[in-house]
This record gives structure tokens, C-alpha cells and sequence, in this order.
């Protein structure tokens, strides 16, 4: 079909704000033990939604009133499933409710949050993490509620990822303080249980049995058996996984070379590997530059063979779960132009997945959807950058000349730009835009020395990596010097006020969402769980206050003269809107083009389906202002 020429960025797209706001995300997967029954979670606009679907069926709501989301720091480890029964966090309390009939009950009272619950073998006890906002805990209730709950370890600033032993009598979790963030280092604590007669558990005695002293572990998991524990350690440098021998006391690695098993914690319950039924196997993702890859090792002869035949579509694969009775995984995929979706497979040969729940309707034709090129560049000390590079797609249209370019910054700043399915990345290119997305020093997937080049180093190293990459592009010849655009959000948007700061008129214009303008502000207001994170990132306090001031935005306001937009939810309690409304009294003051947007109701990231396509509908006005017309 021959294509129309139009200018880059005033392509037709089918992918509307509207579009975009009506996508599903979900997040969570798991099997109930009865071995029949998937159960996922669907963030639908603002509200959380446990779904079910029992083989042969067709899949249900089953959370029609509550709206399922813990908040233990970011969030994450809303629920979990077992012998028919789905346990969930609903306004910081646990709930339970039959998969079959009847509604939910609360089972813990209305105090503090909870998150990541998990049932013990025999059904009796809920193990969970309880946070007060000061305190974080790990905690014991009966599943049935009749109980007040009560603590089994406590002392450690936070905890995470809690898991019983199969006799019940045994459990393991991930404890760390303040400075550390989880992926700096967390330790691994194994505990005896008294377990007698009706009362709650109590610890025993415990023991730290991996991590501390600079080594992260993430995700412990007994072996079905029992005679086992694993667990992925970065004591290499990468994450790889481990077994821990219950009887000889001692780990060894199953795993090596540089791939991730691991993710940052910022949210409870994540999971990159699982058990098969038998416990001959564990089936597990790799990431190597950006890329997943579905593997599994024989326990029985430490061989480790792919599962690329399974997943060939797919290249980021989410919360890896595996059947209680089968070789059956399931798991949360995706691709570049494959939005996430629920999907199982047999690891059988020549099995392909099963596709349970879609998180779009799927009417985007692939020709308008961008394929991205991984790319590298040189850094000012000569040290190697990662990013993934999108080129305008669009089959309807083609433009003439070199197409402008948004550079997206991610958050944490630990995250990593990998090769999923990113809404705005494609909402840019379908419309004539080229894209980079930026994995700067200091992003994860590239080993633990990458990721710590940003210690000492935020808003140097991010900042500079930013414009050096846009710098690349144009250099290469991809794209539009004259017309480059910045976007991020959260500690992304720290980069983009850095940048305009440092880098005056290298931009166009930009975009900021709920950006930091204050280090010092943003030491004193966060929450707990980035308390002390600027002490690794930039320096303790008192002493490294030149730091904090030279590197805060609103120190040097008067720097920033490109066009920028910028937005804020008004219930942000990670980066309050005072942060935003600072830089824009400045821009305001000396009549810098400037749009504020300001959306009721929203935290740290729109979750509303009228926000989400308020936003696109104003980025894509500002951006025809200030960069195709200006």
C-alpha cells in the first residue's frame, strides 16, 4: 500500500489516548492448589480486580466491591490462592473469599497495611508483612480471623518475601535497614517454628543464612521436598541462583555468567522462578540486554536448557509461576508489539502458550507498532551506555527529512528500559516520532557494578548519559537535532530538570512527571522506604548539603528556559506537588513557556481512566506548540 507523506509527529494514529486510558494492567498471576484454577490481578482505572478461571471455564470477577491493592511501600504482593480460597489486601487488611461462593471477609483488623500473604501447608496460618508506617514486621494470623495477629520477627527497618517450608514448621524471608535499599543488601533469615495445637506460631530460633555485606538476595523458595531452599544472591556481580541445603548447611550457585535473575524490590511479591511440581526442576527468566529468556535446570544433573520454542514471541516475561501438579507454567508476557498478557504453557516439546487473558483489545495493526534497536554509545569517561532505540512506524505514512525524538527517562532511578510492550513509547512513534529509551549508568540488567556507577553520582551520570544519547542519535543521522524532546517521570523527571539546568537548549521542550525539584525536601518528606536513599545516591546529610543544593533543580531554576509541561497528581506522597509547584512559580515568574497540570485524585503514576487520557490529549497539544510549529 503506498503510504501518504506527513510531517513526523502529525501522523494519524490508532492509538488514541482513549486507547491507551482503556488498558488493563496486570499484574500478579498464580494457581490455586486445587490445580484447575488461574487467578490474576487487573488494574481497571483506579480500582484493583481479582480475576479467576477454572480450566474449561470462562474466566470471572471475583472482587466486585473491594478494590485489591496493598501498599507496603510501592505496593505489590496483593494476594495469593490456596485450596480454594483467595487471600487479599483491601485498605491495609487481609481479606478472604471463596473462589466459588460467598463474599469476602476481613480476617485482620483495620491497623497499618499488609502485604505479601502466604498460607502455610496445612492451611491454618497466614504469614504476611505488616508495616505501620514506621515499623515493618514480619506477622502470623489464623486464615479464619479468629485471632488478633501477632508478630514473629521483627527488628530489621523492612521485610519482604516471606515462604513457608512444606512441613509447616519452617519459614524464610528477606530482612534489610535503612541505608540500604533491597537491592544494595538484604539479608536471608531461616527460621524453627513452634507450631502447637490452636495458638499462633511463634519464632523459635532464627538465623541468617545468606546476604549482608554488600550481597542483595531476592526471592527465597523451599524445594517441594523440603531438603532445600533457594534463593537468587548478586554476590557475583549478577543475580544468579542458589540452593541452600537444609541438612549440610551450605549454598552453592546454580546459575552463572551475566544474566539477571533478580529485579529491584521496589514492590513486595515479585517472582522470577519457580519449583516444578516434582521438584526435579526449577523453571526460571534470565535477562541479558533487555531481552528475557525462559530456562530451566535439571536439579538432578545441574544441566540448564532454554525454553525459547515455548515463548518465541515473546521477550519480557513477569511473575513466573508454576503448576501444582504439572509442568505447567504461568506467567505475565509481552513483546514490543505484543501487549502483556496471562498465558500458560506445557514445557512438553512443541508446546506453544495459551493465552488466558488479553490486556488489549488487539487492534493495533503491527505495522504501527515500532520495533526497537538496542544500542550503545560512549559516555564522557569513555564508559559504554545502554538504550533501546524506536523508529517512527506508522504503515499508513512516511515523513520526509529526519523525524523529531523523545528521550525517555525511566524512574527509580535503579529500573531498566527492557523489550516489552511500552504504551507511550508507541503512542510516540506511531505518530512520527523517534524514541530512546535510555537505561543510563545506574539502571538494572547490566550487573551490579553498572547499576552502582550512580552512587555519589545522581544527576551527574543520568544526566549527562541523557544527552549524550540524544547527542548519538542525531550524530548517527536517526533523527532531528533541532527538534529533540525529554521525558520522565519521578526520578525521571529529576533528570529532566537536570538536564534543562545543566544542558540548556539541547531540548526542544520537555515533559516531567511528578519530578524531584528539591533534594533536601525530598529527604525530609518521602516515605519510609526511600528515607535514606539520597544518602547512597548523594551523600548523608549534614555533611554533603553543597551537594544536595548544587544538585537541586530549584537552586537553579532560572537555567531553565526551554518549553516544559509539567504534571502532578494532587495526592503524591512519594514526591509531594510542592515539588512541582516551585519550579513552576519560577517559570511562571520569568515568563518561561510553561503548562502545569495538575490531576485530582492521583498519587505517584495516573491510575484513572480520565487522567490517563487527559494526559496523552495535553502532551500531544504541547508538543505540536513547541516542537512542530515552534
Amino acid at each position: 500500500m503506498k503510504k501518504t507523506i506527513e510531517r513526523y509527529g502529525l501522523w494519524d494514529s490508532p492509538i488514541t489516548p482513549r486507547y491507551l486510558a482503556q488498558v488493563l494492567r496486570i499484574s500478579d498471576v498464580s494457581w490455586d492448589s486445587d490445580e484447575e484454577t488461574l487467578v490474576w490481578l487487573e488494574g481497571r482505572s483506579d480500582r484493583g480486580v481479582l480475576v479467576a478461571k477454572r480450566r474449561g471455564d470462562a474466566s470471572r470477577d471475583l472482587t466486585a466491591e473491594l478494590s485489591v491493592r496493598a501498599r507496603v511501600g510501592y505496593g505489590g504482593g496483593d494476594f495469593t490462592v490456596f485450596k480454594g480460597i483467595v487471600y487479599f489486601v483491601c485498605e491495609g487488611r487481609l481479606y478472604r473469599q471463596s473462589l466459588t461462593a460467598g463474599g469476602p471477609r476481613p480476617i485482620t483488623p483495620p491497623f497499618g497495611q499488609a502485604a505479601s500473604p502466604c498460607i502455610s501447608p496445612d492451611g491454618k496460618w497466614v504469614l504476611f508483612v505488616h508495616s505501620d508506617g514506621r515499623e515493618d514486621i514480619l506477622a502470623v494470623v489464623d486464615t479464619e480471623g479468629k485471632f488478633w495477629p501477632q508478630r514473629l520477627a521483627s527488628g530489621s527497618d523492612f521485610v519482604m518475601q516471606p515462604c513457608w517450608h512444606p512441613s509447616g514448621q519452617r519459614i524464610a524471608w528477606i530482612a534489610w535497614d535503612h541505608p540500604r535499599m533491597p537491592w544494595d543488601e538484604t539479608s536471608l533469615y531461616l527460621a524453627i517454628l513452634d507450631v502447637r495445637g490452636d495458638r499462633l506460631p511463634m519464632v523459635k530460633q532464627s538465623e541468617r543464612i545468606a546476604g549482608g555485606e554488600g550481597v542483595a538476595i531476592f526471592q527465597p523458595e523451599f524445594s517441594p521436598d523440603g531438603k532445600a531452599l533457594a534463593y537468587v544472591s548478586d554476590q557475583s556481580g549478577y543475580g544468579n541462583l542458589y540452593l541452600y541445603d537444609l541438612v549440610e548447611k551450605a549454598s552453592h550457585a546454580l546459575t552463572g555468567g551475566e544474566e539477571e535473575l533478580s529485579r529491584p524490590a521496589w514492590v513486595q511479591g515479585l517472582r522470577t522462578y519457580g519449583f516444578s511440581y516434582d521438584g526435579e526442576r526449577i523453571v526460571y527468566r534470565a535477562s541479558k540486554d533487555g531481552i528475557d529468556r525462559l530456562k530451566y535446570i535439571d536439579l538432578r544433573t545441574g544441566d540448564i536448557e532454554p525454553l525459547d520454542e515455548h515463548f518465541t514471541d515473546y521477550t519480557l516475561l513477569q511473575q513466573v509461576t508454576l503448576s501444582p501438579s504439572e509442568n505447567v507454567v504461568a506467567l505475565i508476557a509481552q513483546s514490543a508489539r505484543i501487549p502483556p498478557r496471562v498465558v500458560t504453557c506445557s514445557l512438553a516439546p512443541r508446546q506453544h502458550p495459551r493465552i488466558h487473558r488479553y490486556s488489549t483489545t488487539g487492534t493495533i495493526p503491527d505495522d504501527c507498532l515500532s520495533v526497537p534497536e538496542s544500542i550503545t554509545w560512549g559516555a564522557s569517561d569513555g564508559e559504554k551506555v545502554h538504550g533501546l532505540y524506536y523508529p517512527p512506524c506508522n504503515g499508513a505514512f512516511a515523513g520526509t527529512g529526519l523525524p523529531p525524538a523523545i528521550v525517555l527517562v525511566h524512574g527509580g532511578p535503579t529500573s531498566q528500559y527492557a523489550v516489552g510492550y511500552h504504551a507511550t513509547t508507541q503512542f510516540f512513534t506511531s505518530r512520527g516520532y523517534a524514541v530512546l529509551e535510555v537505561n543510563y549508568r545506574g539502571s538494572t540488567g547490566y550487573g551490579r557494578k553498572y547499576r552502582e556507577a550512580l552512587k555519589g553520582n545522581w544527576g551527574v551520570v543520568d544526566v549527562e548519559d541523557v544527552v549524550s544519547g540524544a547527542r548519538h542519535l542525531a550524530e548517527s543521522g536517526r533523527v532531528d537535532l533541532e527538534r529533540l524532546v525529554i521525558m520522565g517521570g519521578s526520578a525521571g523527571g529529576y533528570t529532566v530538570l537536570r538536564a534543562l539546568t545543566e544542558y540548556p537548549g539541547t531540548f526542544k521542550a520537555a515533559l516531567c512527571l511528578y519530578g524531584v525539584s528539591d533534594l533536601f525536601a525530598l529527604a525530609q518528606e518521602t516515605h519510609k522506604f526511600e528515607a535514606h536513599y539520597l544518602d547512597s545516591l548523594v551523600g548523608e546529610l549534614p555533611q554533603a548539603s553543597a551537594i544536595y543544593r548544587e544538585r537541586s533543580p530549584i537552586f537553579s531554576a532560572e537555567r531553565i528556559t526551554d518549553p516544559i509541561a509539567i504534571f502532578q497528581g494532587d495526592e503524591d506522597k512519594v514526591v509531594p506537588k510542592s515539588q512541582s509547584e516551585r519550579i513552576v512559580a519560577s517559570l511562571r515568574s520569568r515568563g518561561v513557556p510553561h503548562e502545569y497540570h495538575v490531576y485530582a485524585g492521583e498519587g505517584h503514576g495516573w491510575r484513572k481512566l480520565e487522567t490517563i487520557e487527559a494526559f496523552y490529549r495535553d502532551v500531544e497539544r504541547f508538543l505540536r506548540d513547541h516542537v512542530l510549529f515552534s
